[in-house]
């Protein structure tokens, strides 16, 4: 990490976000994925998205499974799917630990839009210890479960024969990290495991020590059966010029979507992430770790879309950013079953001390501008 931190000059993506580069300019990836998508044939992009759903009609049930929460995104690829491509998508949800009543009647909804749906809900005990360790040895509070809506959805690809997954976006290239994929239509586990998993996945398992079966849905087939079987993984975001809000709308129109009617925890929007109560201690503790939390990366993307200006951006920042979900912390500590003084040594450990100083609570030593 650099000694002097800073900042996008277009947007407010940090100089300390994982595998962000910037060009001469000053602009991060994500800015300059922006001005790249210009050049794209996005035209040609949907025929290779044709092509790629063609090779499926011999599976006669489903021709491909969407990983959905209920939200905005998962609900508008689905939606693409089967009423712009008319094919029929399976999807798949992962149920999370403290789900919000908004999340799940969101997911209700979507599915009463009417699509054809499997809810998986892992060993809760095995999804809890996974969670807490990889709150306690990463200062990723809901790993396990962020294993598992990876595993889990190959596992269901497995007994389905179904050898095409659709996920959303590609986080890393659309919002400003590794941008080695983004002429690359299909990944491999390996990028899964290494960009989305964070690359700590053996070794949690490892000291979760769980039995074959509290740990099936957290692991994966066999590779070289994967392999084998042909199964790809591929993000919507390849084929279109990827848009939230523009999801956001469609989902709201067509799959029900319910949007929060207050403020997000930790932003100014009220319409993303919405399934379950750790998503908010998580972007507190990316916080702690890189400086940057909730608000920043949804100021990114509205400037990127040009609903935004960046000074309009950096207010939000400040406002809404340093903002701990002090309110939850009796549940989190019920849910880890930690004491209070355990949680919050916890989240000390992970703070970064190059950015933070802790008065009564952590404060930030840098400013944005």
């Amino acid at each position: 990490m650099e000694d002097k931190v800073f900042w996008c000059k277009n947007c407010v993506v940090m100089s300390t976000r994982p595998r962000v580069t910037f060009n001469k300019l000053g602009l991060c990836s994500a800015c300059q994925w922006v001005e790249d998508k210009k050049k794209i044939d996005w035209d040609e992009r949907q025929k290779k998205l044709d092509e790629l759903l063609n090779e499926q009609n011999s599976n006669k049930f489903f021709q491909c499974i969407t990983a959905v929460s209920g939200g905005k995104d998962g609900s508008y690829v689905s939606y693409n799917l089967k009423n712009k491509k008319k094919v029929n998508p399976l999807a798949v949800t992962i149920r999370p630990p403290l789900e919000q009543e908004i999340g799940k009647k969101n997911i209700i909804n979507f599915v009463r839009s009417g699509y054809q749906h499997i809810h998986v809900t892992p060993d809760e005990n095995a999804m809890q210890k996974l969670n807490k360790l990889g709150f306690t040895e990463l200062g990723h509070p809901y790993y396990g479960w962020l294993i598992s809506i990876h595993t889990a959805v190959m596992r269901i690809a497995f007994e389905f024969n179904i050898k095409l997954i659709f996920y959303s976006e590609d986080g890393d290239v659309e919002y400003g990290g590794d941008a080695k994929n983004k002429y690359n239509g299909i990944y491999d586990i390996d990028y899964q495991i290494s960009n989305y998993i964070e690359g700590d996945y053996k070794k949690i398992m490892k000291l979760a020590n769980l039995d074959n079966e509290s740990a099936y849905w957290f692991t994966y087939p066999d590779f070289d059966e994967i392999k084998k079987r042909g199964i790809k993984l591929t993000h919507w975001s390849y084929y279109e010029n990827w848009d939230p809000y523009r999801n956001y709308e469609i989902a709201k129109k067509f799959c029900g979507l319910e949007q929060n009617k207050t403020f997000n925890e930790g932003t100014y929007t009220n319409f993303g992430q919405t399934d379950q109560k750790l998503y908010f201690l998580h972007v507190y503790l990316m916080y702690l770790k890189y400086g940057f939390g909730r608000a920043t990366m949804d100021a990114g993307i509205d400037i990127r879309r040009g609903a935004l200006s960046r000074d309009q951006a950096v207010q939000l920042v400040k406002m809404y950013d340093n903002n701990p979900p002090e309110q939850y912390y009796d549940e989190y500590c019920d849910y880890y079953k930690m004491k209070k003084s355990d949680f919050i040594d916890v989240l000390d450990k992970f703070a970064n001390k190059k950015l933070f100083e802790k008065k009564n609570r952590w404060v930030p030593k840098f400013e944005i501008n």
